[in-house]
């Protein structure tokens, strides 16, 4: 048997921590994912002020030390807006992509277990019927019966990434079941569903890992533009797409308020492709060479 699944060696972890490092995409998009990370979690325990406190005397404040990055029209405290945000954004747009993960890759694996059948042909087509609803339109329908919320905006956004999950590890899964080491387990007696989840699904591990990490950006983006439109998080909870829709009639007095829910996604998604990015080259070093 001249292959088998992979199991990852301490050499081998070695080797992918060195390409880590070496990787200055990787590394950039890991510092800034990081920041942001730390900052949802700081969130957890404690912030400057009261996020939802309002100080109308104070409102509109600029950059001082006492509000490093200002107040806002009812004098709620910036920064502690942003840290909760961070945290309200990485939620949401976390369980999305799980939902689109654990629905998305069985569906994937089943429909490459039994390619070119019925059941194959049924799980692509309902794929395609759900990729032909943006997760706006999708966000728009839930909120119609069940009302706008942080929850259902997880839900339209973890649904559109089911089919993204389960076209990818169809796909990957697809050229491994003719390989020597999937034949070997057949021969040795192993059902289908065992070899999909024993030898197929370590080898599409990476690929799910770095699509993951985009869909991940993505999902943030998502979240923040379902929230600008109102249907996301809802009032007192902070979100930084609904941050940006508070600020639009205010740019002209205070700009900050604009900008630093901007830079905020911005950063964060510009990190978590960084990161992608650099994770493809990780566990794909032809990618690199070919850009060389």
């Amino acid at each position: 048997m001249s292959e088998v699944s992979p199991v990852i060696s301490e050499s081998r972890t070695r080797e992918l921590l060195r390409s880590a490092l070496r990787s200055r995409s990787f590394v950039a998009g890991a510092i800034l994912t990081a920041i942001i990370l730390l900052s949802a979690l700081t969130s957890l325990v404690w912030t400057p002020y009261d996020f939802a406190a309002q100080d109308i005397p104070n409102k509109l404040q600029g950059f001082s030390a006492e509000h490093w990055f200002g107040t806002d029209q009812y004098g709620r405290d910036v920064f502690s807006m942003i840290l909760v945000g961070a945290r309200t954004s990485i939620i949401v747009a976390l369980l999305a992509v799980g939902l689109g993960i654990g629905l998305g890759v069985p569906l994937g694996l089943l429909a490459a277990a039994v390619r070119g059948t019925l059941l194959d042909e049924v799980v692509m087509r309902g794929n395609d019927l759900v990729f032909a609803f943006p997760a706006l339109l999708i966000a728009i329908l839930i909120t119609a019966v069940f009302g706008p919320s942080a929850i259902n905006a997880m839900i339209a956004i973890g649904i559109f990434n089911i089919p993204v999950f389960a076209r990818l590890s169809r796909a990957a899964a697809l050229s491994l079941w003719t390989r020597e080491f999937v034949l070997a387990a057949r021969v040795a007696g192993k059902g289908t569903a065992r070899i999909s989840v024993e030898h197929i699904l370590p080898n599409i591990a990476n690929t799910l890992i770095v699509q993951g990490t985009i869909q991940f950006s993505l999902g943030i983006l998502a979240e923040a533009a379902l929230a600008y439109v109102g249907l996301g998080a809802q009032p007192p909870i902070p979100s930084w797409g609904k941050m940006l829709a508070d600020s639009q009639t205010l740019v002209s007095l205070a700009p900050h308020l604009a900008i630093i829910p901007g830079l905020a996604i911005v950063l964060t998604v510009l990190g978590l492709n960084l990161m992608g990015d650099g994770l493809r080259d990780i566990f794909d070093p032809r990618t690199r060479r070919s850009r060389q």
